[in-house]
């Protein structure tokens, strides 16, 4: 061959090594319900989580049902206002939670689809929590200040504040059509229900889903209450093996589940622009790794946990994994669905290296029978 042919040849291979950009090919997809948005609110739990439910109702029954996430916002409201004002002001007051809130809230109050309650008084306007959650933690304040006795109609206020702006679900409101599809044209059953008897349409057993996370200042196949300002619930976390945390979040996706995911967003490598979220190897390659394939940093159980004690992770932000995909080199991305709107990502979708989950999660909650038979017998659960 001639030499220059030759010379041509592997230059070309060396620039396509160096600068290869992202083409991801689907290893598993599993199905969910279209990318909405949470718009100007701190609801991502509820967003993330009520998906992750309306995956599990697929996998379940078949069935798309669109749950409302507000009615869960909503409800867990009054138990984060009860929380904090009998807590004397001692706990976290905010929009702010965790995928085990939308869990206690179907428990406690069960779920109802969208169309039953949208959470806003207004169907045209956007979603907006800034005003409301203001004047709701007044409310609070000046019930732990006055204490209940000198304030007694605390809850009546708190209560005309969400009335307000979300609108009222009263008793009398609690009917809802069951069999009633995502686009809502195929509501059928003539027999009106709870939102507790609803919930029990759906097939979903709550008590089957846990969360999982990986720190090493716990014992490991240990549960414990993790200190993070949002689990003012106390939510329990089973403690596991970075390792095999990893492996029970691919066991659980490879069998069909999907998992809810709370993490950090708040890294420059985290790109909303892009659709990307990666840990660079080295920090010169931070700006060209969320256009071309760069190698990234291995990430160790003591790396993650001085991130975490350091406030470099924290939980910011909560989404839901309904797939892999794996770029032309074969690294596997995590097909992470969020919630700010189908125009932000890639299509709303956000890819997410093994680098970046193993460094950037907090924990997921995934259903227990999508863990390894090693893990699930190790947890007893």
């Amino acid at each position: 061959m001639n030499k220059s042919i030759i010379y041509v040849a592997s230059l070309f291979l060396s620039f396509t090594g160096i600068a290869q950009t992202y083409e991801f090919h689907t290893i598993k997809d599993i199905e969910a319900t279209p990318v909405i948005s949470q718009d100007k609110t701190g609801t991502c739990w509820s967003f993330a989580t009520t998906s992750f439910l309306e995956a599990e109702i697929i996998r379940l029954t078949g069935k798309k049902i669109d749950l409302s996430e507000m009615y869960n916002v909503r409800n867990t409201y009054l138990d984060k206002a009860e929380n904090y004002v009998m807590r004397q002001g001692k706990a976290q007051f905010g929009e702010g939670g965790l995928s085990h809130d939308v869990i206690n809230s179907a428990k406690k109050y069960g779920v109802v689809p969208e169309s039953n309650f949208i959470g806003k008084t207004n169907p045209d306007l956007k979603y907006n929590h800034n005003k409301m959650e203001a004047e709701l933690e007044v409310v609070v304040k000046k019930a732990v200040a006055e204490t209940p006795k000198k304030y007694p109609n605390w809850k009546a206020d708190y209560a005309t504040i969400l009335d307000t702006y979300m609108g009222k679900f009263n008793e009398e409101d609690k009917i809802i059509l069951p069999n009633q599809s995502i686009d809502n044209k195929e509501a059928s059953g003539e027999k009106a229900v709870t939102p507790k008897q609803f919930l029990s349409t759906t097939k979903l057993n709550l008590d089957d889903y846990i969360t999982i996370t990986s720190y090493i200042n716990q014992p490991f196949y240990s549960k414990f209450i993790l200190n993070i300002p949002d689990n003012f619930a106390n939510g329990i976390f089973y403690n596991l093996p970075l390792d095999e945390f990893m492996q029970n979040i691919d066991n659980a996706i490879t069998k069909g589940f999907t998992v809810a995911l709370d993490t950090d967003v708040s890294e420059a490598t985290f790109s909303e622009e892009n659709g990307i979220a990666v840990i660079p190897e080295n920090a010169a390659d931070s700006e060209t790794i969320l256009k071309e394939i760069k190698p990234e940093k291995n990430i160790t159980p003591e790396y993650r946990q001085a991130e975490f004690e350091n406030y470099d992770t924290q939980d910011d932000h909560l989404m839901h994994i309904v797939g892999k995909v794996e770029d032309q080199k074969g690294d596997v991305f995590y097909k992470v669905k969020n919630s700010w709107g189908a125009n932000s990502g890639r299509d709303g979708f956000m890819y997410m290296s093994v680098s970046y989950l193993r460094l950037k999660s907090i924990s997921v909650m995934l259903h227990k029978d999508g863990l390894t038979k090693k893990t699930k017998a190790a947890l007893r659960v």
